[in-house]
């Protein structure tokens, strides 16, 4: 029903294969992310730490949810010099396939402690439902005597 997409991770495989490398040679996931099933929606976890919630864009196209976050730079002030710089910045985006069970309409979102949490309700017609069984004979008639 959720797909994801990332056009490297068929690549960091093969080269995790070819050049025997678990996990050296890969490059780091920018916005990382859980997806589960949750009663009768799907529920995405995006973790976001230091993006101000300004910054994050959802846009929904053709049964395509992406997902769009900058993080900036903090204002350090002058005579500053740095001496370790590990946190990556500048625009990250990741995109999910929403299959046709999903209710692409009816999509919520939530930013909260650094994560982004998307809601995404099955679609109506994807849910489980009775079915009545005719069983094909008359309802029997009452004979007046």
């Amino acid at each position: 029903m959720l797909m994801r997409t990332d056009p490297f991770r068929e690549f960091d495989r093969l080269t995790q294969q070819v050049f025997g490398t678990q996990g050296t040679w890969s490059r780091p996931t920018a916005m990382p992310m859980d997806a589960y099933r949750s009663g009768d929606e799907f529920v995405v976890h995006f973790d976001l730490p230091g993006v101000d919630p300004e910054a994050i864009e959802l846009d929904v196209e053709r049964n395509v949810l992406t997902v769009k976050a900058e993080r900036r730079p903090v204002e350090r002030g002058e005579n500053v010099e740095m001496q370790v710089a590990e946190r990556p910045l500048g625009v990250f985006s990741r995109q999910l396939f929403l299959g046709d069970a999903l209710d692409a309409d009816r999509i919520a979102a939530s930013y909260e402690q650094g994560v982004l949490t998307v809601r995404i309700p099955v679609a109506e017609k994807a849910k489980p439902r009775k079915i009545a069984i005719d069983s094909g004979h008359p309802e029997p008639k009452q004979i007046n005597a």
